[in-house]
């Protein structure tokens, strides 16, 4: 960088007490590089020497600059901060919420804790905050020495103006001196406080505003006074802002009654001269901030830039506008409903987005932050971008640019919240009450000129402080009451030598490789390519990474238990080994690290075990011999084996004693690193099967079964092979592709050698190959097929694969230890290879005869499923063509391998010989019925394929039927239908043909009854069956049976003394009196047996069936009074009464006497069901009758005057009669009460007047006075439309129906909208000419809607109130003879209440509309 750029950019600062400015001055943390300074005659104040400040070779362009990343647009930051003679502030000794300064008096702060924000830990400190001490001192000394008052307003560029609210303007250079004091105090109380300032783009200018509304404009050079403006705005108000655009002769200044002005500077004849210009009046709404668009030197092409930019916030929107080439207002844009204390924010700055560079306005009020985009196209017109807004959670008082990707915000409790504009990430919070900074209410209220402002504005101004805080360079300035500070960012060093001072070395280490990577916020002073600063910054790390390797041991706990220790290294060296690899330093990491931490043996381990995850990820690869030798043996004096292994398949172990570690593996079965060794570290393949074939040999070839190990092992063993036949490496990579050819010949070469090494004189040939199939047959032989499959079709391939078939069938066929499972193996292995088309392996068809003798072997009854299986999976495979069909199918016969059979009959399509297959199978039996169903049903098959399997089926129906009945009749009923009676005719087994009629008529079986044809006479076959077999169930049956004849069935069931079936049956038949007669018979039987001397228990089980009996045949009476006559019910329930009482009457026997009680209470059961039919006075005669004609023979019990014993009767019977007159009573009171409410409603509607809603036609549009005939009448609905009835009927909406006219409403129908159909069904009154049609409105139903609607009528018609009541009329009129004395003669027929389907339907009666 060229030394002259540094004066105002850079702003290096000499060391001493005055100087402490040059540093803080100008620092622009966006753009390091830029080339032409601000104060170019300000460069030779800079020692270049002094502080290290590197040439740049070549000056950078406007391209490589906006091209630039934001991490490479940092400012150059002296690296010791100490060398400045300012207060360093610590920015995290202050967090807690203050509340906001204000511009008067003083505050004490207490000390506070230091603690560590969350955004410490990942960014560190990001930011400085140092006080001016020598401004700050000039500041107080002036107020005491000239009277120069408070300060009020800050302006920083390469110089610093602070103005004083007695009128004065201090100037302050780059080493804090004071460069000149402005104006005097006497002009200060003309014009009072200066509220505003404002320095041009080359420092040559000041413009002041003041309280009392005068502008001055100042020479910086000379100190002189060039202008004097009173007039630019309406006197009275004061200047809230004035601020310098990019063209030194204009300006804008806002005053405190909202309005905006424009200042144009000239000078004509050397007269400075200054025109005024209202760009926005205050009466429109109230301006109270102002920014226009500065760019930099580099910027200043920019195409935007000649449109001179200006954008204004008033309380209610935002507007940008144009003031070149001539005024234009290019956007507006309204807050929307916020805090009206809120203070309204500007903030311009230009950032590189979407491979352009162009101006960012941030806007905010409140806690939201708005970034607009603004762009300028080909036509030139200025289009503007919504960005992703800034959501807060506090309201801000201030919003700055520190760089195009970093803002600066600061809250109502003023604090500092440092964020990434794009990740909106919070990068570091600090507190400034310290700052006591300075608010702009006095000016915001215009107090100097008597508050003439709105009390909008002045509540704005409440929080505003526009005037206290200026950005210039990167950095940041704050007016205080008695100070200056300035907040700047700090370097990445700085940041990282920060976080070491706070003793936070593994934050530190996480910074510097963000730095490192890219990924860190607001970096500063990092310059060069990406390698460059890769470069530097990994040094730093290297640096710190010993710091923190010193340190982990200093801090270990010299005491305590070891676990401790432990606990304390693995919280601490993996960052070493983490960040040492993450540096790709393994040369620091296995040399000066570990020698460091194998000072301590706890260290050393931890950092041996945190060496794992990386080895097994392979992220590790090489490591030196010491470090690995010290890894195996540390695992092994912790007995981590397991993990040893894992470690060592993934390591390069070139460095190790080979012989050494095989040993270590072998002694401690770690097969896979033992095999990896091997392969890896001596390309020998062959060793490692060797060791394993000696191990799992013995035992197999013994006939005895393996341990768990040695099946592991086993296992193993084929993977590996597998692995080495396929050109993998084990247990995981690739083999070299150079060793692959030579790895599968040796591994084949081995397999099939005659004898092993160290053959004995007993061992049998190919013992590998024989180990192997002994160990697992199938797997084995897949990994052969696997490898055939990869094999290419040479000629060595084809004779190694001949070969070993070969070899196999030698050791399989000639050997008689391996079971028909196994041979079955090979035999399908060599099958599915034969069947391959371009097979070239040759066997001998003989060897495949000999296999199918073998697992046909009718003697060998052992493992009978499995040779089937096997000989089917061969057949299946392909070894179907190595045999003899005609021979095969008659072996597996024999064998009785019914599978077999199946799939030979189904390739030569013989479908009625697989019948015989699954009937002589044990285990598939049952498929049977499946199997023909499918035949028979399922397309594919011809006709004669189907006829064959059917004539077969027929001619096995019997054995079918034996199998299962149930499945027989469904499939005989779906498939033999017709053949029904025929197979029933030749069933001779009398319980079967009962079973298969049972499975195919009763419907609860399953089966659809419609689909069958049969004649009733099979049904009652099969009811003659059921009553000889199952005589329990005749009953039941009979209810949900449909096909059989009543005459015929009843002789049956009476045949064989069915008394309860018959009676149903005679019910149903129509015979209720034959039906009663055998119940009534069957009750007496059981009553006479009571009589009898019979032992106690029958005599329990008897009164229970007598019980049973008794409910049955009342219910019989129940079912049928209703549509009997009085002397038919008569004829039913006097006989059944008789017959209860009866054996009551027979008190000498000692046998009743203990069950007159039971008997007693059936007979009350009998009087309570048959006064609900019969007269109660002709109940009470017939009881005294019945007693009267036992007086000859017997002593009767209710004949001799003892109504005592009838005492329980009787009263019973009044009290039934008690409950039901009170029912009927409060029946009749319900039903009076809702006709006379639905009559008065009727009469209500049918006599309300119409009110039409207009007095014309609704059709034609005419007065409905204009009728075309005397005919025509005049139609009104209850929708309120009105018609001429010719007109209606024009339209098709009158319906005549029985001699009436019915009448629809035609604007309502013909809406079709949901809308309400109107008919009319009163008489037309044609009084006066007219006639109004009373009408009920009714929805318009469709068809499928009015058949529901009917349905539902149906389903609750009932008989009407008026004929219920004329009923209970007519009762009452005979209540002297007895409520229900219907025994008169036959009214009772024919009334209402004795009909079945009579119910109640009483609802409460709904509301009236009043």
């Amino acid at each position: 960088m060229e030394p002259e750029s540094l004066g105002a950019e850079q702003g290096a600062s000499l060391p001493g007490p005055a100087d402490e400015l040059g540093t803080l001055l100008g620092q622009d943390a966006a753009l390091p590089k830029l080339s032409g300074g601000e104060l170019e005659s300000k460069s030779d104040l800079i020692d270049d020497k002094e502080f290290d400040i590197p040439q740049v070779d070549t000056p950078p362009t406007l391209e490589s600059i906006l091209n630039e990343t934001d991490d490479e647009e940092e400012s150059f930051v002296l690296e010791d901060p100490s060398l400045l003679n300012i207060d360093n502030i610590d920015t995290h000794s202050y967090d807690t919420s203050s509340l906001a300064s204000s511009d008067s008096g003083d505050r004490t702060h207490s000390k506070r804790k230091k603690k560590l924000p969350d955004s410490f830990s990942l960014h560190g400190s990001v930011v400085r905050l140092s006080l001016l001490k020598g401004i700050s001192a000039q500041i107080v000394s002036a107020a005491d020495k000239v009277d120069a008052g408070l300060p009020t307003a800050i302006a920083a560029s390469s110089l610093i103006a602070v103005g004083t609210s007695h009128g004065l303007a201090l100037i302050f250079d780059p080493n804090q001196a004071l460069r000149l004091c402005l104006g005097s105090t006497a002009v200060g109380a003309q014009y009072g406080a200066i509220s505003a300032l404002s320095i041009n783009n080359d420092c040559s200018r000041l413009l002041c505003g003041f309280a009392k509304g005068q502008i001055t404009m100042w020479d910086l050079a000379s100190g002189k006074l060039l202008r004097s403006i009173t007039d630019a705005h309406p006197p009275g108000t004061a200047i809230l802002h004035i601020k310098f655009t990019d063209d030194p002769t204009l300006a804008i200044c806002n005053d405190s009654g909202g309005s905006v002005f424009e200042l144009s500077f000239k000078r004509v004849m050397g007269v400075r001269t200054c025109e005024s210009r209202c760009l926005f009046s205050g009466s429109k709404g109230e301006v109270c901030c102002i920014e226009p668009l500065h760019a930099k030197t580099e910027l200043r092409d920019h195409p935007i830039t000649q449109y001179s930019l200006l954008a204004m916030a008033s309380l209610t929107k935002i507007l940008v506008i144009g003031l070149k080439p001539s005024l234009k207002v290019w956007m507006t844009f309204p807050y929307g409903r916020m805090d009206p204390s809120s203070v309204p924010l500007l903030a311009w700055h230009f950032v590189a987005a979407q491979n352009s560079v162009n101006p960012m306005l941030a806007f905010c009020r409140g806690d939201v932050v708005h970034f607009l985009l603004v762009k300028r196209d080909d036509s030139g017109a200025i289009h503007v971008t919504k960005q992703k807004q800034l959501h807060l959670h506090y309201d801000l008082i201030n919003f700055t640019w520190i760089n195009s990707r970093t803002v600066v915000l600061l809250d109502s409790v003023e604090k500092l919240h440092m964020i990434d504009r794009q990740t909106q990430e919070e990068l570091e919070t600090i507190e400034i009450s310290e700052v006591q900074l300075v608010y702009n209410s006095s000016h915001f209220k215009s107090l100097a000129t008597g508050g003439n402002v709105s009390q909008a504005l002045a509540l704005v101004g409440e929080r505003a402080c526009y005037q206290s805080i200026s950005s210039c360079g990167g950095q940041i300035f704050y007016l205080g009451t008695k100070s200056v500070h300035v907040m700047m960012i700090r370097s990445w060093r700085e940041r990282v030598d920060h976080l070491l001072k706070q003793d936070c070395l593994t934050e530190a280490l996480a910074l510097a490789w963000s730095f490192h990577e890219g990924k860190a916020k607001a970096v500063v002073g990092l310059s060069g390519d990406a390698n460059k600063r890769k470069s530097v910054l990994a040094d730093r790390m290297v640096e710190i990474l010993f710091h923190y390797a010193d340190r982990t041991l200093k801090k270990c706990p010299d005491q305590g238990k070891i676990q401790v220790m432990e606990q304390h290294f693995q919280d601490m060296v993996p960052v070493i080994v983490d960040y040492c690899l993450l540096l790709q330093r393994t040369d620091l990491l296995f040399s000066q690290m570990y020698d460091k931490l194998s000072e301590n043996s706890v260290a050393k381990g931890v950092f041996l075990e945190c060496l794992e995850p990386y080895i097994l990820s392979d992220k590790l690869m090489g490591m030196t011999a010491q470090v690995m030798k010290d890894l195996l043996l540390h695992y092994q004096d912790k007995n981590l084996m397991e993990d040893m292994e894992a470690c060592i398949v993934h390591m390069d172990i070139t460095s190790l004693d080979i012989q050494q570690v095989v040993l270590l593996c072998w002694e401690n079965h770690l097969y896979d690193a033992m095999i990896y060794v091997y392969n890896s570290g001596m390309n020998d393949f062959i060793s490692p099967m060797e060791k394993l074939f000696k191990v799992i040999a013995p035992p197999l070839n013994a006939g005895k079964s393996l341990t768990d190990e040695k099946v592991v092992m086993g296992n193993k063993l084929l993977v590996y092979i597998s692995c080495c036949l396929a050109g993998r490496a084990y247990p995981l990579g690739d083999i070299p592709e150079d060793l692959v050819p030579l790895v599968k010949n040796q591994v084949f070469e081995f397999l099939i050698r005659l004898h092993s090494a160290e053959a004995s004189a007993d061992e049998e040939v190919y013992p590998y190959v024989r180990t192997l199939l002994h160990f697992d047959t199938r797997e084995f032989l897949n990994v052969l097929a696997l490898t055939f499959e990869d094999f290419k079709n040479d000629k060595q391939a084809v004779e190694y694969q001949q070969r070993i078939v070969d070899i196999l069938l030698k050791v399989m066929v000639e050997n008689s230890d391996f079971t028909p499972s196994q041979v079955g193996c090979l035999f399908t292995f060599l099958a599915r290879q034969l069947a391959k088309p371009n097979n070239t392996l040759f066997v001998n068809r003989t060897l495949f005869d000999q296999v199918l003798e073998f697992l046909c072997s009718p003697d060998d009854d052992s493992r009978h499923s499995e040779r089937q299986q096997v000989l089917l999976e061969l057949l299946q495979a392909g070894g179907i063509v190595q045999f003899e069909e005609n021979r095969l199918i008659p072996m597996a016969e024999k064998a009785e391998f019914y599978q077999i059979c199946e799939f030979m009959y189904e390739r030569e399509h013989l479908y009625d010989k697989i019948i015989d297959c699954y009937l002589r199978d044990p285990v598939r039996k049952e498929e049977v019925f499946n199997y023909i169903h499918n035949i028979l049903s399922i397309p594919g098959y011809s006709a004669e394929e189907k006829q064959s399997v059917w004539q077969k089926a027929m001619k096995h129906i019997e054995e079918l039927l034996l199998l299962s009945p149930n499945k027989a009749a469904d499939l005989i009923a779906t498939h033999f239908n017709d053949q029904i009676e025929g197979i029933i005719k030749n069933l001779q087994d009398q319980f079967l043909l009962f079973q298969f009629l049972r499975s195919l008529l009763d419907p609860r079986e399953g089966i659809n009854q419609d689909m069958l044809q049969i004649s009733p006479c099979v049904t009652e076959q099969f009811i003659e069956l059921l009553c000889h077999y199952n005589p329990d169930h005749v009953l039941e049956t009979l209810q949900v049976l449909e096909f059989y004849r009543l005459e015929e069935t009843i002789q049956i069931t009476q045949k064989h003394l069915l008394h309860e079936a018959s009676s149903y049956l005679l019910e149903k038949k129509g015979d209720i009196h034959g039906a009663f007669l055998v119940m009534l018979e069957q009750l007496r039987s059981k009553l006479l047996m009571l009589t009898c001397e019979i032992e106690e228990s029958t005599e329990l089980h008897l009164l229970k069936d007598i019980e049973d009996t008794l409910v049955k045949t009342i219910a019989l009476c129940q079912r049928n009074s209703h549509s009997l006559n009085q002397q038919q019910r008569e004829a039913l329930w006097f006989p059944l009464l008789e017959a209860m009482m009866s054996p009551q009457k027979l008190s000498s026997s000692t046998v009743l006497c203990q069950y007159s009680e039971p008997l007693k209470s059936l007979t009350m059961q009998v009087l309570n069901n048959m006064a609900a039919f019969i007269a109660l006075p002709s109940i009470l005669q017939r009881i005294l009758q019945v007693s009267s004609r036992g007086r000859e023979n017997i002593d009767p019990v209710y004949g001799r005057g003892k109504l005592g014993e009838i005492q329980g009767l009787v009263l019973g019977m009044l009290d039934t009669f008690n409950y039901e007159q009170t029912l009927l009573e409060t029946t009749t009171n319900l039903l009076n009460h809702d006709l006379h409410w639905s009559l008065c409603n009727l009469r209500a509607s049918i006599t309300r007047g119409l009110n039409p809603k207009q007095d014309y036609c609704c059709i034609c549009l005419q007065q409905y006075k204009r009728r075309q005939e005397m005919a025509d009448e005049i139609i009104v609905f209850s929708c309120g439309h009105l018609y001429h009835s010719l007109c209606l009927l024009s339209k098709e909406c009158g319906i005549e129906t029985k001699g009436q006219m019915r009448w629809t409403c035609y604007k309502c129908n013909s809406s079709n909208k949901g809308g309400k159909l109107s008919e009319n069904f009163s008489e037309l009154k044609k009084g006066n000419g007219a006639s109004l049609a009373q009408t009920s409105s009714e929805s318009l139903l469709d068809s499928q809607q009015i058949q529901a609607f009917d349905q539902l009528c149906r389903l609750y018609r009932g008989t009407s109130r008026l004929a219920l009541l004329t009923e209970l009329s007519r009762t009452h009129g005979g209540e002297k003879h007895g409520l229900l004395n219907v025994s008169q003669g036959d009214p009772a027929l024919n009334s209402v209440f004795q009909n079945e389907n009579f119910q109640l339907h009483l609802t409460p009666p709904p509301l009236t509309e009043e």
